[in-house]
């Protein structure tokens, strides 16, 4: 099971894993929270089955954004749990769970996130190395996927990290298109290694 909220370009590269061998699993479902993601559109041109649950009707039904958040997650994580899915793959999933989702998969949640542990949590990390770059000298960014055992923020046990450097004739784009390249590569590898060890 893949959740997603954007493009779609880590989806692409599990759905191409599958199909050419390199990862031996099969994606039940995709769960997008946003109605522009092309997520979808990846999802139903490869014939996987694709749902958007948005958290704005949570919102609105609740005057307190914390119980809308845990209604959501409880929701989300009971239509999850229908497609039975062995592990619970977060590729550019922008939205942090509450333990009302997270109580209900022991351990079978990963996240992708373009940063090394411990370094530039949140959603802005790419942005937050390339700030460090041009005014610390930072020569060096990341990628590590990892579990997601509770409500912290990409801070969860690692299971595998790749190190991006950042050259002297990088600019922004060009660090951001070499760490989707290794977030295609690293994410399929720690997926495959997880599903292994099952």
């Amino acid at each position: 099971m893949v959740l997603a909220s954007g493009a779609g370009s880590n989806l692409q590269a599990l759905i191409d894993a599958v199909d050419n061998g390199r990862l031996d699993a099969e994606i039940v479902a995709v769960i997008v929270n946003r109605r522009s993601a092309f997520a979808q559109e990846r999802a139903a041109s490869n014939n996987i089955a694709t749902e958007f649950i948005g958290l704005r009707p949570y919102l609105d039904d609740h005057g307190d954004p914390g119980e809308a958040r845990r209604r959501y997650d409880a929701d989300l994580a009971e239509t999850v749990l229908g497609h039975r899915p062995d592990l619970v793959v977060l590729a550019g999933w922008m939205h942090l769970f509450t333990m009302g989702f997270l109580s209900s998969f022991g351990g079978r949640v990963i996240n992708l996130h373009p940063a090394l542990p411990g370094e530039f949590p949140g959603p802005n990390a790419i942005d937050d190395a390339w700030h460090a770059h041009l005014t610390d000298g930072l020569d060096r960014t990341g990628v590590m996927v990892h579990l997601v055992p509770d409500e912290g923020v990409d801070n969860g046990p690692v299971l595998a990290t790749e190190v991006v450097p950042i050259t002297l004739d990088d600019d922004r784009e060009s660090l951001e298109a070499r760490i989707h390249a290794v977030e295609h590569d690293l994410l399929v590898r720690a997926v495959a290694d997880y599903l292994e060890g099952l």
